[in-house]
This record gives C-alpha cells, structure tokens and sequence, in this order.
C-alpha cells in the first residue's frame, strides 16, 4: 500500500472536510428548494471514501455506487462546480442537469453513478469488471452499496458469477446501522453482513469505516488480489451516518444520544487530532485549509447558482447521441 505520510493526513482532513461541507450546503439550499427530489447526505462516512481513494489506482480503477453519491465523483477527480450544478439541475452540471443528486455520472473519471434502485449498481459493478478482464486491462472496479442493498437477490446472483469467474471486483457495503429508517437487527437474523461473502467462498471481513487507514489497508488487499486475477473480495465497512436517510426523515427510529456517540468517533476529528498530535500543521495552517474549504464550497454554490437551466430540446436532443453533449459520447 501506498505509504500513508503527513501529506496524506493533510490531504484527508482537507478533501473529508470539503465534502462535508460541501454536503452541508445542499442541505442548506434544499431547503430553499433550489435542490429539488430527494436528496441522500454522505456526512460521517467519508472515511470509506477517503480509505479507498488512497488504495485505488485512478488511471484505471472504478467506482460505481448507490445514490449517496455526491462525493465520490469529486474525489475521483471530478469538478465540484460540476456537481453542484447537477443537483441544481443546470446544464453546466455534470450530466447538463439531467441526472440530478441520485444519478451522479462521471465517464471521464471512472464513475459510474449513482443509482437509484437498491442494489442495482450490484451486478453493473460486476458487469464493469468482466468489461476489464475481458479486454485484458488490470483495472478493479470498486462496486459500493448500503446494508439494505445487501438484502437484495441480485447480489447472491452476482457474488456467484463474480467467484466463478475471478472478476476483479471488490464489493464494499457501507454498513451505517440503518436501511433507510429500519436497523440492520431487524432485516436479517445476523448482524455481520460481510459473513454473506463465506456461502461463495469469497474472501471477507469487517473494516473500521470510521478510520481511513483501516479502510485504506483493507481496500488495498482487496484490489491487489483481484488485480493479480484472484477475483474478488467482500469488505463491509462498519460506518455511521450523521444525517438522516435523506433529508426528509425524521429520524425517529433513533435518538440523540445515540448520533452524539457515533460523532466523537468523527473520521474528520480522528485525522485531525493525529495531524495535531503529531504537528504535522500549525493553527494557523488548518485555519488556512479551513478557509479554502470554506471559498471552494462557495465557489461551487455560485456557479451553479449563475449557471442556466437547459433548454426544453435537450429533454429530446440527449436521446440519441448528439455532438453537442459530450457526456455521452
């Protein structure tokens, strides 16, 4: 695995925090309806995500996953501006506004969405991978989901033909203690999901999805092994969200007490108090990442603020490939 050095530490806590912030500012504008549908916050698992970028090789790894899928494309590379115009329907967004929060797409940079049926980016992630080990290239596909994903048929259909043949996959569930409003306890008769991946013989395990090293090393076994042609892996990543399902839940099925826990195991606070115990930065230097967050998430919400909405033809034009959207090319 890539070393994790002073650099990476400043790196997590910068990108962690820009995309909470970033996630925070939807939910401020969703209120004033300038975001419209639902809208599904990633705020307390950015480690997963953190964790797995350090691990991937993003010339030519993929990532698809379900519809809590806003930061992802920004940490493969893709521009924030973009993806603030998407969930503001603009055309300037990264599909011109056609996609919206739950359909987040990026060809350019190896994301494939964003989806809105649960579960159904299961077998594509599989389907992706069989395009690599079909044409030869090394790349792994990264096919992430939720715990109530992880109740679906198709998933036991793709675990079976991902083993049979040696697809080179890594199946991450992000296991945040809810489906929805419905805990993990009430779904199935066990708690540990990552046990499914044992009825295929496919190599599992738990991983801290709070702490991005933990999820960086297991991520980084995981594509070594399928990327050598070992096939795949099934790593259930224990995490948290802070936030509701999506914003209009009320969060009854559980309590204060219960959010305030999770939040002192913060992946942001963790790797922040690491790069102040180790001095890795002054005050005055997280003050100034700090700011930069803060003008970045600004920079976006501008833009696609001033962006305009596409003209009604697209709804016809983006049907059949036109040289005028680049996106589907």
């Amino acid at each position: 695995m890539k070393k994790v050095t002073k650099q990476t530490y400043l790196n997590w806590y910068k990108d962690m925090l820009f995309w909470r912030k970033f996630e925070n500012k939807l939910a401020s504008v969703y209120i004033q309806q300038k975001v419209r549908g639902f809208l599904h916050l990633y705020n307390g698992q950015e480690a997963v995500l953190a964790g797995a970028l350090h691990a991937m090789d993003l010339s030519k790894d993929k990532m698809i996953t379900a519809y809590r899928n806003h930061v992802q494309p920004i940490g493969m590379g893709e521009d924030p501006k973009k993806v603030m115009a998407e969930l503001y329907g603009k055309v300037t967004g990264t599909s011109n506004g056609m996609g919206g929060s739950m359909h987040i797409f990026s060809k350019k940079y190896g994301f494939y969405g964003g989806h809105g049926i649960v579960g159904g980016q299961i077998p594509l992630g599989a389907g992706i991978a069989f395009a690599d080990k079909y044409k030869g290239s090394d790349g792994v596909t990264l096919t992430c989901f939720g715990d109530g994903a992880a109740r679906q048929g198709s998933l036991h259909e793709t675990f079976n033909m991902a083993m049979l043949w040696k697809l080179p996959v890594v199946f991450i569930v992000e296991n945040n203690g809810y489906a929805m409003g419905t805990s993990v306890e009430r779904t199935a008769n066990h708690t540990d999901i990552w046990k499914l991946g044992l009825g295929y013989e496919m190599p599992c395990g738990p991983v801290d999805g709070m702490n991005p090293v933990k999820v960086a090393e297991a991520v980084d076994e995981a594509i070594k092994r399928a990327r050598r042609g070992d096939g795949p892996t099934f790593l259930e990543m224990k995490t948290y969200r802070y936030r509701g399902h999506s914003m209009s839940d009320a969060q009854h099925y559980r309590t204060k007490d219960e959010v305030t826990e999770y939040k002192k195991i913060d992946p942001i606070t963790q790797v922040l108090d690491i790069i102040k115990e180790k001095k890795y930065a002054s005050e005055e230097e997280i003050e100034q990442i700090n700011k930069e967050v803060k003008d970045l998430v600004k920079e976006c919400e501008e833009f696609a603020e001033n962006s305009p909405f596409p003209e009604v033809n697209q709804l016809h034009d983006v049907v059949y490939e036109q040289k005028d959207y680049p996106f589907i090319k």
